[in-house]
């Protein structure tokens, strides 16, 4: 099992001002914390080419995001900078009766326009 940096105490503190960010990196899926900082990115694969990220969902509902980011498969993002943590396209995420359409720009949640997000 893959050792993950420790995550000091200010990335657990849900600081309004913090920005979504990339706290660690592990070798598989299943080694993803069960419980993440707030505003918290895992990087999945290796470190020079992570195939997934997962994090919670910025609607609050508790549920978790794994995200493709290998080319081989489709749909694929890409995460175009990690400090601030810019990742593009858009996520859309419809699961259970619930719609979370964002985008994560500059370290930041834009919700889509015109749509309905879940509320906690």
């Amino acid at each position: 099992m893959a050792e993950m940096k420790p995550i000091r105490w200010g990335q657990w503190v849900p600081l309004p001002w913090r920005r979504w960010r990339v706290v660690g990196n592990v070798d598989a899926g299943d080694e993803v914390p069960a419980r993440l900082p707030s505003k918290g990115v895992v990087l999945v694969g290796p470190a020079t080419q992570p195939t997934w990220f997962a994090f919670d969902c910025p609607c609050k509902a508790g549920h978790r995001l794994m995200v493709n980011l290998d080319n081989r498969r489709r749909p694929a993002w890409h995460v175009d900078t990690v400090r601030p943590l810019t990742i593009r396209p858009s996520i859309d995420d419809i699961t259970a009766g619930r719609r979370c359409h964002f985008f994560i720009r500059g370290g930041k949640i834009v919700w889509a326009r015109n749509e309905q997000r879940s509320t906690p």
